[in-house]
């Protein structure tokens, strides 16, 4: 809800561009960062721009070379995001902000229970994995998605769109025991039941079914959660569509996608 103090917190006075991390936001970021290595050339740009460009580039969902001439040059910003892209950093920094905001609202950082469900999208020109979607009509990729019951992303894989979800639902399964070991039970619907997803792990996934008497549009227990973070990162115009050339780019934009909400979400509530 709008309120005075919401949109106080939402106006980025003092800031060039929306997407600029403020500096509570960047004090939650900051520690993630890798370190500048002890010989070499020092860094010509701070990190903290770094991440400024790439989120501008993933929320304004512009290509590289139409970064602005205030922010780091394209070549610089998109060497970065190759190399944390390759290394794995947008997933560890959405670990371990996931479980410091759940610390933050008094539960443990670890979650029990998780709701997972996909989301078809198109491809473009760029190429790369892609299939087409019978069920949404749809030629490009899926997002296979796990949350935790706030929605907080846990864990995001990209797959082509021609892959079932009870197909897809155990490759996220598998990758959620390394990361968020403790969650026993997933809720989904009925794309997931079948035995591929509940013989994957020790996970027991709880189907969410409709009501028999619903007609049109109706909230479904549990599973809401899971839509309302797809509803949030669309609100990157990188993510209307999927025009990455590899599975490992849009990976790593749905993770900073993901950092973007969590870090935002902190800093205001600090």
């Amino acid at each position: 809800m709008w309120t005075p103090t919401t949109r106080r917190q939402l106006r980025g006075d003092g800031l060039r561009y929306e997407t600029d991390l403020t500096d509570a936001e960047w004090a939650l970021i900051e520690p993630l960062m890798p370190r500048p290595r002890p010989c070499g050339r020092p860094r010509a740009w701070p990190l903290r721009e770094i991440v400024n460009a790439i989120f501008y580039v993933l929320r304004g969902g512009i290509a590289w070379r139409l970064i602005p001439k205030d922010l780091p040059p394209r070549t610089t910003v998109y060497r970065w995001f190759a190399f944390w892209r390759d290394t794995g950093l947008f997933e560890r920094m959405n670990h371990i902000l996931v479980m410091a905001d759940r610390e933050r609202v008094g539960r443990a950082a670890s979650p029990s229970a998780a709701v997972i469900d996909s989301q078809s999208v198109k491809t473009t020109e760029s190429g790369g994995p892609r299939g087409y979607d019978a069920g949404k009509k749809i030629k490009g990729r899926k997002r296979q998605v796990m949350v935790d019951t706030d929605g907080r992303g846990l864990i995001l894989e990209p797959q082509p769109a021609d892959v079932q979800d009870r197909d897809g639902a155990p490759v996220v399964l598998r990758l959620s025991r390394r990361s968020f070991p403790f969650i026993a039970k997933a809720f989904a619907d009925m794309g997931f039941a079948g035995e591929r997803p509940a013989n994957a792990t020790s996970i027991t996934v709880e189907i969410v079914r409709k009501p028999p008497d619903q007609v049109g549009f109706a909230v479904h227990p549990r599973r809401w959660v899971v839509e309302r973070f797809f509803a949030w990162i669309s609100r990157n115009r990188r993510l209307w569509k999927d025009p990455e050339a590899t599975l490992t780019s849009a990976r790593a934009f749905l993770y900073a996608a993901s950092v973007m909400l969590l870090t935002r979400r902190m800093a205001r509530a600090s």
